[in-house]
C-alpha cells in the first residue's frame, strides 16, 4: 500500500477514471455492436455521426488510439455504404 499522502490521493483518483474510462469504452463498443446489427440504411444514417461523435470523444480523451478510432470509422462507414 501506499505511504505518502500524494500516493494514496493518486490510488484514489486513478481507480475513479479507470472505472470511468471502461464505462465509456464499454458503451461505445455496445453502440458499434448495435450498428452492425442495423439493415435498414436510414436508421444507420440517423445513427452514424452519433456513433463517430462518440468514438471521437474517446480518442480525444486517449481511451482509445488514434489510429484505431479512425479504422473503426472506415469501418462503420463501409457497412453503412453496403445498405440498400
Amino acid at each position: 500500500m501506499a505511504n505518502h499522502k500524494s500516493a494514496i490521493k493518486r490510488v484514489r483518483s486513478n481507480s475513479k477514471k479507470r472505472l470511468l474510462n471502461r464505462y465509456q469504452h464499454k458503451t461505445a463498443r455496445n453502440s458499434i455492436r448495435d450498428f452492425k446489427e442495423i439493415n435498414k440504411k436510414k436508421e444507420a444514417l440517423k445513427s452514424f455521426p452519433v456513433i463517430v461523435s462518440l468514438i471521437d470523444k474517446l480518442s480525444k480523451k486517449n481511451i482509445i488510439h488514434s489510429n484505431k478510432a479512425a479504422n473503426l470509422k472506415s469501418k462503420l462507414a463501409a457497412h453503412l455504404a453496403k445498405l440498400k
